[in-house]
């Protein structure tokens, strides 16, 4: 069974995942995107950010890219800052806003809703302690109320998504979860390694393979493009596929992914 997240999984994992965009039809939730069709304008702008618009997809929040990431109307509507890139085929890839921390420690609030079940707080705990036992710059802490992210029920044909940081250095505010497909009590670690990674693209991670979904997705070669703007190799990161990566596009079902030594490195430089 294929799933769709903002985060993804691969095919050579067997059953796999995507963080946003639903593979196996039959078992996909019933899909709530609204079906009008997107203006070339938008696509344009779309493309300008350097990302795919093979499928693109309209939800409340905005446009729904890569499976499971958001771009909304005011991501759409911002002047890029143009770098170069490095282009490969897997490697560890940031977008140029990231969290603004001055060189000092910054501690993120995440909030999770009460709509959501009881191990979905479990599953948060765990993400969270994966992060803080990198000793990064960034801290995060569970809060209830309103966070600087805050995780809440979402619906559509996608597991999870999330947005990229703003141009004033913060994370983006928001996770949308599928409860209704994933169930109110899945395997505490495979939902940890689902909220890491949307965690990742709040903190301005893009897909490690967005270069080719295919590699952890299946299917036919996927190239995401290449682009001016968001997709900026980090340096010690490897060249070659990175099979257990937290940021790969698409995960197995039930499989726990922590951070790997790549993924640590990436964390490291940026944070």
């Amino acid at each position: 069974m294929k799933k769709s997240l903002l985060f993804g999984a691969i095919a050579i994992f067997g059953a796999t995942s995507f963080f946003s965009c639903q593979r196996d039809e039959a078992a996909a939730p019933a899909a709530k995107e609204q079906s009008e069709e997107i203006s070339e304008e938008v696509l344009g702008k779309i493309r300008h950010l350097g990302f795919g618009t093979s499928d693109v997809k309209r939800i409340p929040q905005g446009f729904l890219v890569e499976g499971d990431i958001l771009l909304t109307q005011a991501t759409l509507d911002e002047v890029p800052d143009h770098k170069l890139l490095r282009v490969g085929d897997e490697e560890h890839y940031r977008t140029n806003n990231l969290v603004y921390t001055g060189g000092v420690s910054r501690t993120i609030t995440v909030s999770i809703s009460t709509s959501l079940p009881a191990s979905y707080v479990t599953a948060l705990d765990i993400a969270l302690a994966r992060y803080n036992n990198q000793n990064l710059l960034l801290r995060f802490t569970r809060v209830s109320g309103s966070a600087n992210i805050n995780i809440t029920v979402g619906s559509g044909s996608y597991l999870a998504s999330a947005g990229f940081p703003t141009a004033g250095g913060n994370p983006h505010n928001q996770i949308l979860v599928n409860s209704s497909y994933l169930g109110s009590n899945p395997n505490s670690n495979y939902l940890a390694t689902i909220l890491a990674h949307e965690i990742g693209h709040c903190i301005g991670f893009r897909h490690t393979d967005y270069m080719d979904r295919s590699y952890s997705c299946g299917g036919s070669y996927a190239n995401e493009g290449a682009s001016t703007v968001g997709a900026i190799h980090i340096p010690g990161t490897p060249t070659g596929p990175d099979p257990t990566s937290w940021m790969l596009a698409c995960i197995g079902t039930g499989q726990d992914r922590p951070f790997n030594a790549n993924d640590r490195t990436a964390l490291n430089y940026l944070y």
